[in-house]
């Protein structure tokens, strides 16, 4: 009776993961990593800093400030491809994919947020003024080995299974004039494990995967009203070509900066993203004046820590300081434009934090 008791769980538990992964040859399970990987954190560089009370608006609804195109922006650049359901778009450019949504963000944030909750995440970064969710790392139980001891076994014993992986997300909403727009990017970390006795275990960051973000915001599709079928259809979709972007830095630039062969709504855009996937805290941005507000831990300041400390007391340690990052964009829609790396105050950076970050986001921009 027991190992029948046991069999039927474990089948309940792959049914489960089965029907959570609907939406790709992969499954996708963090309900019970959520639980198992609350409070875990990563070095500094990986880390996403709380935000200070004081900088944040006082009423609980989406800021407005900043998600308004500009007029030199306004239209969507011939590379995007939509595939649209019921009024809901998935857009795609190269790797990058959005939804467009016809309803404004203050309807869309009460769906998104709990979204993340019924998903299985726990939430670091709850701030709807400046349209930001982001998860805790929590691990992808169904990267787990389905072996026939894991299918018997790991619904009762699932604590002594690891999968050395953990993901975290993060939803950005904006503000257009027809509604709402949603981003999802992804960050991954994994442990290294070196040494003679195999008893050093690091963890660093792995590549972000644009398919898991294309998942997730497929099951947010569905989440808010489409099918399935649509669902799969829209992440499937395919990018229309175009050449790829190129950036560089800009020699002698008064600050440092980042020249990218964008005309400004798709460098707005991809900055977006880089910003997003690099670990900034963007604590608020305003499109029209083509700007983010930053903050950003500076991974290659000193660091006296050990290990341990570096591993679970990273915010203690570590101020996280405050930047701007400003897009000038040729007129009229015209290329380049100009990615440039500002202080707190919008005056030019002589410290070398600021060719750091600009390398950052060349690094992504490329």
């Amino acid at each position: 009776m027991r190992i029948l008791t046991l069999t039927l769980i474990a089948a309940a538990a792959t049914l489960s993961g089965c029907a959570n992964g609907f939406l790709s040859g992969e499954k996708v399970d963090y309900r019970a990593g959520a639980r198992q990987t609350k409070g875990l954190d990563v070095p500094p560089d990986l880390t996403q800093l709380a935000r200070e009370g004081r900088y944040q608006a006082p009423a609980p609804v989406v800021s407005a400030s900043g998600t308004t195109a500009s007029p030199a922006a306004a239209s969507t650049t011939p590379s995007v491809a939509p595939s649209t359901v019921g009024g809901i778009r998935m857009l795609r450019d190269g790797d990058l994919r959005w939804l467009q949504l016809p309803m404004p963000p203050e309807q869309v944030w009460p769906q998104l947020r709990q979204f993340w909750l019924d998903s299985g995440f726990t939430l670091e970064v709850d701030d709807p003024a400046a349209g930001v969710l982001e998860t805790a790392w929590s691990e992808n139980r169904a990267k787990l080995p389905q072996d026939g001891v894991r299918r018997l076994l790991g619904g009762v014993l699932d604590s002594l299974f690891d999968s050395g992986e953990r993901d975290r997300f993060r939803a950005r909403l904006e503000r257009t004039p027809t509604g709402s727009e949603v981003y999802i990017s992804h960050r991954g970390a994994q442990q290294v494990i070196s040494g003679a006795q195999r008893d050093d275990v690091r963890w660093t960051l792995r590549p972000t995967d644009p398919q898991l973000e294309a998942e997730l915001l497929s099951r947010l599709m569905v989440r808010m009203g489409s099918s399935i079928e649509q669902a799969q259809a829209a992440a499937g979709q395919a990018a229309v070509a175009a050449a790829p972007a190129r950036a560089r830095l800009v020699a002698d630039a008064a600050t440092p900066s980042v020249e990218v062969d964008e005309a400004f709504e798709r460098a707005w855009r991809r900055v977006g993203l880089a910003l997003d996937r690099s670990g900034f805290t963007v604590e608020d941005r305003n499109r029209t004046d083509g700007v983010y507000f930053v903050r950003y831990v500076d991974s290659q300041a000193p660091d006296e820590r050990g290990f341990f400390s570096r591993l679970f007391g990273a915010e203690e340690a570590r101020q996280a300081q405050r930047y701007r990052i400003a897009l000038v964009g040729g007129a009229a829609g015209a290329t380049p434009t100009v990615v440039a790396v500002q202080t707190a105050e919008g005056q030019p950076i002589t410290a070398p934090v600021g060719g750091r970050i600009a390398n950052v986001l060349l690094r992504e921009l490329r």
